[in-house]
């Protein structure tokens, strides 16, 4: 499989994480103190698989220099996803608002940056 045809279906898998990512704030910023932990780990799993292939397509087929920088982004919003779960919703408690807000920005500007270089 060559990277352009990996890249697209990591945007295809980080599109679903988006739409999980965009129901959790939603029920946060409705009231709830955290989503159905269903809907928090199906996120991280299509996440999870959307960062491996694109890391995969990287080092194996080679990515241009903007996918880097998404994949990146991308990295660092997982790591901050990894720290609402483990911090907050682990433990059962409210999950910061304001975090959630950073973890979406970094991975909105990520999954841009690699749409973009997927679909040029």
């Amino acid at each position: 499989m060559d990277a352009a045809t990996m890249m697209k279906t990591a945007t295809i898998l980080l599109a679903l994480t988006a739409v999980g990512g965009l129901l959790m704030a939603v029920i946060r910023f409705s009231g709830a103190e955290r989503p159905p932990s269903w809907i928090a780990m199906l996120h991280g799993l299509l996440a999870g698989s959307g960062l491996t292939l694109l890391l995969y397509a990287g080092f194996a087929a080679g990515m241009p220099s903007l996918a880097w920088l998404g994949l990146l982004l991308l990295a660092a919003a997982a790591l901050g996803g990894i720290y609402l779960n483990l911090a907050f919703h682990n433990k059962q408690l409210p999950i910061p608002k304001n975090i959630i807000v950073v973890h979406a920005l970094l991975a909105v500007a990520g999954f841009l940056l690699i749409a973009v270089s997927a679909f040029r």
